[in-house]
């Protein structure tokens, strides 16, 4: 079993008085994928920004890397390891693709060289500004600025939403290279399950903020009932 990087004991959380989550619980291991899966509103974003220190932690105790997180600022979860690609992407619309990568990279595997290998279309736009790009090229530039941190946890909010079908096919491969052949540990929220899943080691459901299902990603698949159930996916939809 993999050496435990990320601990979660009884979080409940949520944004002002608001609470969204209550009592989670949940680990993961090093160099493991984690989908996080629910429907709208069920508190997956929530999650994340938790995680980061966004949203307020109100009960429980996060560990990450033996350390705990609890009352740290967001840039300091970053120092410690952790690469965040929310769902508004945030690239710096102002500079051009290099230099949002230059701009936050820290010593590590991911260089500029290895994240254009892996999104060679950053490579043919490293002189263009963020504000050129299309939305699937912010995408790639915002995961490859994540990576360019060289975090041990890297935090995908819903990175396949809103894109065109070879714009998500290029992101599932990366991410699949990323996940299975580099070995980075990952925590991706995802809308649809039938495409994250095969990617993943694991998945946890989350309804109403709480956890309502654990497991191996590959049983989940095949569990169309409680596919079905948890999500409202038919088990004929495709992936």
């Amino acid at each position: 079993m993999a050496e435990r990087l990320l601990a979660l004991e009884n979080v409940s959380a949520g944004w002002g008085e608001g609470v969204v989550l209550e009592d989670v619980a949940l680990t993961l291991g090093e160099g493991e994928a984690l989908a996080l899966l629910g429907r709208n509103g069920a508190g997956k974003s929530t999650l994340i920004a938790t995680l980061m220190g966004v949203a307020r932690q109100r009960a429980g105790s996060i560990r990450f890397a033996g350390a705990v997180l609890d009352r740290l600022p967001p840039e300091r979860r970053a120092a410690a390891g952790l690469g965040w690609v929310p769902q508004e992407r945030n690239v710096f619309r102002s500079l051009t693709v290099e230099e949002n990568l230059t701009a936050v990279a820290r010593p590590g595997r991911w260089t500029l060289a290895a994240v254009y290998e892996l999104f060679p279309r950053l490579s043919e736009r490293r002189g263009n500004l963020g504000s050129q790009l299309s939305g699937g090229e912010q995408q790639m530039l915002a995961v490859a600025r994540a990576l360019m941190l060289n975090p041990r946890l890297l935090l995908l909010d819903e990175p396949l939403e809103g894109l065109a079908p070879v714009i998500v096919q290029a992101l599932l491969a990366a991410i699949r290279r990323i996940v299975r052949e580099e070995g980075m540990a990952a925590i991706i929220v995802e809308q649809h399950a039938r495409q994250i899943l095969p990617v993943t080691d694991r998945a946890v459901i989350l309804e109403r903020g709480r956890v309502v299902h654990a497991g191996e990603s590959a049983a989940l698949l095949r569990d169309a009932a409680a596919l079905e159930r948890h999500l409202g996916v038919a088990a004929g939809q495709p992936s």
